[in-house]
């Protein structure tokens, strides 16, 4: 999923995501035989860290299935955070209606980010 995020450097980006995975529920989408798309929750804060659909599977209501299951386990409001130069992601959660609620550090990686519920 290399191509969501070409500005972010990618050493350790593996085993950094599995030991964050570790605390968090997370879901799989399968179609012809891989994975089409994965979300990690993290339950005690309603917080949809993750939520990463594979180019191929882009379009195809992967990621609204997976956004759905997520907002229907959750014990209140989901939040997420994306990060500024993500336009893509950001315009899929404003069609599901969340709405930007914070801003994060404008000269991080990425722009910073947006917190959105």
């Amino acid at each position: 999923m290399r191509e969501t995020f070409t500005w972010l450097p990618t050493d350790g980006a593996a085993e950094k995501f599995l030991a964050e995975a570790a605390q968090e529920e997370v879901y799989v989408a399968e179609a012809g035989g891989g994975i089409a798309g994965l979300a990690s929750f993290y339950r005690p804060e309603n917080f949809l860290h993750s939520l990463y659909i594979d180019e191929a599977a882009r379009g195809q209501g992967v990621g609204s299935a997976l956004l759905a299951h997520v907002r229907s386990i959750a014990d209140g409001r989901v939040f997420l955070k994306v990060q500024k130069l993500n336009s893509a992601a950001i315009a899929f959660y404003r069609r599901r209606g969340m709405e930007i609620c914070e801003h994060g550090d404008p000269t991080a990686p990425g722009g910073g980010w947006f917190k959105m519920r």
